[in-house]
């Protein structure tokens, strides 16, 4: 019985079979007129304009990004387990980092769903992973959404942390669409150091992030 238990954990922790393209390996061989472009603008100038704007005295006061944490919910995995496999592909070529699989908390009868069920996946992004992938998601996935017209800069949650929902994750150009028999969406949750959302919005903002202008 223990023997039967041990091989159920190891399957479990296992994961999807993929192996993206370890693009870390690359970058992190790269010099320094190779750094991601985000990061030299934000050591460059927008530290310095943070500064000048909110009076820090001590650098380490300045905001700065700690992490980005892109998330794809998959309800349907459920009963489509291949609808699973799909989005953990999709997300691994999109943020170039093998991404986890999260399981539900808690049974819910409603939605037939069992505690520990597989309903979606998950990656982390830190280090200059993080900032490419702002830069690509700033640069090229939110041009290409249809009828764009900026970002909400009312999705700050209180603590200096910017969520985004993107309905179709087809907008980056790393996602083949012939891979997917359903698209999905994705949640982009931005972490900062800054400690109110109006400092917060004053770093996406001096980085370039698009966000929609408050009507007059």
């Amino acid at each position: 019985m223990a023997r039967g238990v041990a091989t159920q954990k190891k399957k479990k922790d296992q994961g999807f079979p993929y192996r993206f393209p370890n693009v870390m390996e690359a970058r992190e061989e790269r010099g320094p007129a190779d750094r991601p472009r985000l990061l030299v603008k934000y050591e460059n100038e927008v530290r310095k304009a943070l500064s000048e704007r909110f009076g820090y005295r001590n650098p380490y006061e300045v905001p700065r990004l700690s992490k980005i944490v892109l998330n794809i919910g998959l309800g349907e995995a459920a009963r489509m387990p291949k609808l699973l496999e799909q989005g953990f592909d999709a997300l691994g070529r999109l943020s170039g980092q093998r991404p986890v699989v999260t399981r539900a908390r808690k049974s819910i009868a409603g939605f037939k769903l069992r505690e520990g069920m597989k309903i979606g996946c998950m990656v982390t992004l830190r280090g200059l992973r993080m900032w490419d992938f702002l830069d690509n998601l700033i640069s090229v996935a939110l041009p290409r959404t249809r009828d764009f017209r900026g970002i909400s800069p009312r999705a700050f949650d209180g603590r200096g942390n910017y969520t985004l929902g993107i309905r179709e994750i087809l907008i980056f150009p790393e996602v083949d669409i012939d891979r997917l028999d359903k698209v999905p969406g994705m949640n982009v949750c931005i972490h900062t150091t800054a400690e109110t959302d109006e400092e917060a919005f004053a770093l996406l903002d001096a980085l370039g992030m698009p966000f929609r202008k408050a009507k007059a």
